[in-house]
């Protein structure tokens, strides 16, 4: 009541004051046209460059508390993207496996490379799209984020705690980048790849990423000798053989693949390995041509 009041009482004296003076020189005596029009509300948009403790799934504006890349954190925000056409015309954010996420996670891989000098596939390195909440969606917001992690080792896929941005991660000496391992094999299957230098015994290296068609998660799955043939080529491209008959018996393929639900969204890329079985390697064998790979 007492705000009522006041503002009543103020408006009565106005309107004593202009009833019993000239108007000022510059005035009109309307009170109305002279309020600059009420701007429309700014729905909340994350920032880019920015570290975050843990990781998020949904953008909750409540759970958002951005910190200095310099100080320890497990995400970093590469990139924030806006969503348009029709998965922004939606009810709801985009679900897992629709048109609308994997736009969204096309966005992200093109800027995270770019930030990171390389696919962020080729390194210790997890991407995970973040969207507003459905609240936050209902009021208009149609942002996306792009979050990079450290990720544990090849087979832990656990963000890692970490200080300093990851801008420039898989440029130069690059020590996140994914470089020779040795494969802890059973009955046929890797069970772990173990990272240990070039210039030590190993018997397997990294060659790069194939990007896979895009077909359904199962028929991928079903197709394993055409995924092998995929790698072999990147294989004999890395190490400048011939990419013939007698490569597989240079080198076998090991290769990891995402996720079904990241296959959903989009991811494609196959993490593609040289793997020779029958010997140890002491060097790398980029570039190293048949006299490094000899048939066997």
């Amino acid at each position: 009541m007492r705000r009522w009041w006041t503002a009543a009482t103020v408006g009565a004296v106005a309107a004593l004051a202009l009833a019993g003076c000239g108007a000022p020189a510059g005035t009109d005596r309307d009170l109305t046209d002279d309020w600059p029009a009420p701007t429309a509300p700014q729905a909340f948009v994350p920032a880019a460059g920015v570290c975050h403790a843990g990781v998020q799934d949904v953008g909750y504006l409540t759970a958002y508390h951005p910190l200095d890349c310099a100080l320890s954190h497990r995400t970093e925000t590469v990139h924030v993207g806006t969503l348009t056409g029709a998965a922004a015309d939606r009810a709801t954010p985009p679900p897992a496996g629709s048109a609308g996420m994997r736009v969204a996670r096309a966005e992200c891989d093109t800027k995270v490379g770019e930030v990171v000098g390389g696919d962020w596939r080729s390194g210790r390195l997890g991407l995970s799209v973040v969207l507003p909440s459905p609240q936050a969606w209902g009021g208009g917001a149609r942002w996306f984020r792009c979050d990079l992690s450290e990720q544990t080792s090849l087979d832990e896929a656990s963000p890692k705690a970490r200080t300093g941005s990851l801008k420039g991660a898989l440029t130069g000496a690059a020590p996140l980048a994914h470089r020779c391992f040795n494969p802890k094999v059973r009955a046929d299957d890797v069970r772990e790849m173990v990272p240990v230098p070039c210039t030590s015994r190993h018997r397997a290296e990294f060659v790069g990423v194939w990007q896979a068609p895009d077909t359904t998660y199962d028929a991928f799955r079903r197709d394993n000798l055409k995924v092998h043939r995929a790698c072999r080529t990147l294989i004999a491209k890395y190490a400048r053989v011939p990419d013939n008959g007698d490569l597989q018996y240079r080198a076998g393929s090991i290769y990891y693949h995402p996720f079904e639900r990241e296959w959903r969204n989009g991811n494609r890329g196959v993490q593609c390995f040289l793997w020779v079985s029958d010997r140890s390697l002491t060097r790398s064998m980029k570039g190293a041509g048949t006299k490094g790979l000899p048939v066997t």
